[in-house]
């Protein structure tokens, strides 16, 4: 029986249907086509949405151009303040909807995505604070006689966001709230397999006041609603949060008006196991640093180098903790890893663990798609761990994006760090020691937007997040993000 399955929905997930949001109104796409999303814990059919077109983003791009130069324009910063604000309470008043919605959309358990509300409400309130805090410069010049130089910041205008489905409402927010501080307007294109929470995330920016064309969702594939927001002329800026290689599309794209762009790519972090590191603490951080969002997450420490002292040990004990995960429906209060997200996300995993078998790495434990009773209908992969895994193998290079830890063994510091930096990524990395000059020393040479020391998936609304290297550029949190929704005008005043 699934503990939490009889959550009070406020838009219950029926099998219905669910428009999109443009202009302050709810909308089919022009061409009447709609897309499915389904339950990936059971298969069900959760509800079906538009399948925006060009079409459907030129209008919603129209909306948010005239939103821009309408009232929004010139709303003083304390009101945008108090509407972020309000929306922060109402994100906490439906909570339990919101967190219902990811763990059925995209099926992570219910316990995490309750978890998240500090952080996804503490970005909405950081937000609140910065909408009051952006403020210029006065410069002083070497231009001869009586010059007056001084910057004001300004929003860039419309954003188009582009947002993967591992983590549909922190991914909203992360957008939606540095555009309504600077007082941007927003088109915002989930990703089909997990659109659910978006649109209610629209809903609920309508009864929190925000005018209409502010804020926009459009439904549809990466391949149609997605190319045509990263192309549209009118878009001013780009943020994207996806693979690297989408990324790379959006760049090419990006061209056409010219746009500015953040983008927050994949990861194939490494995680460095000292000798001397705290192993009871170690072992199950190691461990859900990779099987948090069942692999499903841009951070995910899967390279995990053990120095060779411990290494046998270290790799038993995270056997049997792997081994003692509760695996099943993410509504179950007691779950503990969920599903993957889609059928075709389940294949590419499995190909992955295939790859690691014949690449000659020992499989110490998973390895298959669980398929008993309850499980039979959804796609779940038993966490899994590779031991005597070489740099070289596909495993320990590509971004797997499941539950699948390649553990390497090293001898040295030294050596450990640039086998750690020898990859296209740089998105995060951590590491385990007591030693706090031996935690310096690695921190500082890991070539990493983010390292973490003795912990993991350690994530603030005001520390910057974002990669180094084929990991994107832009940051998201902190003063950096907000910069990147600013012009920076520079204004001269001659008085002589």
């Amino acid at each position: 029986m699934l503990a939490d399955a009889t959550i009070p929905l406020r838009k219950p997930i029926d099998g219905g249907h669910r428009p999109m949001f443009i202009d302050g109104q709810w909308v089919e796409s022009l061409s009447g086509e709609r897309l499915e999303t389904r339950n990936p814990a059971n298969g069900r059919l959760l509800a079906t949405v538009p399948s925006g077109t060009k079409e459907d983003v030129d209008r919603a791009v129209k909306a948010a151009r005239r939103a821009f130069h309408g009232p929004w324009s010139r709303m003083k910063p304390f009101e945008r303040q108090a509407l972020l604000l309000r929306i922060a309470d109402l994100f906490e008043k439906h909570w339990e909807e919101i967190s219902a919605s990811d763990t059925q959309d995209m099926g992570l358990p219910i316990s995490r995505t309750r978890a998240n509300r500090l952080r996804v409400v503490g970005m909405l309130r950081y937000y609140a604070g910065m909408a009051t805090a952006i403020t210029g410069d006065t410069i002083r010049n070497s231009i001869p006689g009586d010059v007056f130089s001084m910057t004001v910041r300004e929003p860039v205008g419309v954003v188009g966001a582009i947002i993967p489905w591992n983590a549909p409402t922190a991914s909203s927010i992360w957008k939606i709230g540095p555009a309504l501080a600077t007082g941007c307007t927003i088109v915002l294109k989930p990703s089909e397999d997990a659109p659910l929470t978006p649109l209610l995330i629209a809903d609920i920016m309508a009864e929190a006041g925000v005018p209409d064309g502010v804020v926009n969702i459009v439904t549809g594939t990466g391949a149609s609603a997605g190319a045509a927001l990263a192309e549209h002329p009118d878009v001013n800026k780009l943020v994207f949060t996806g693979s690297t290689l989408t990324g790379q599309a959006i760049v090419r794209a990006s061209a056409i008006g010219p746009k500015r762009v953040s983008l927050e790519l994949g990861g194939k972090s490494p995680l460095i196991i000292c000798a001397d590191a705290d192993l009871d603490k170690a072992v199950p951080i190691a461990a859900m640093a990779v099987y948090a969002h069942s692999g499903q997450i841009c951070i995910a420490g899967s390279r995990l180098f053990v120095e060779a002292p411990i290494h046998d040990e270290f790799v038993q004990r995270l056997v049997a903790f792997s081994k003692g995960l509760r695996i099943g429906d993410g509504m179950q209060a007691d779950t503990q890893i969920g599903p993957v997200v889609s059928r075709r996300q389940l294949d590419k995993i499995m190909g992955y663990i295939e790859q690691g078998r014949e690449g000659g790495a020992q499989l110490m434990t998973g390895g298959r798609q669980l398929t008993e009773a309850d499980l039979a209908a959804g796609h779940f992969v038993e966490p899994t761990i590779f031991a005597d895994v070489e740099d070289d193998m596909v495993i320990a290079r590509e971004e797997i994006f499941g539950p699948v830890i390649s553990a390497l063994r090293f001898e040295e510091v030294g050596d450990v760090i640039a086998r750690a930096n020898d990859t296209p990524y740089g998105l995060a990395a951590g590491v385990f020691t007591r030693d706090i000059g031996k935690a310096h020393r690695i921190a500082s040479a890991l070539q990493a937007g983010s390292v973490f020391v003795n912990g993991y998936h350690l994530l603030d609304p005001a520390v910057p997040f974002g990669g180094y290297k084929s990991s994107g550029y832009g940051r998201e949190g902190g003063a950096e993000q907000i910069d990147g929704y600013l012009n920076t005008k520079a204004i001269w005043i001659d008085t002589n």
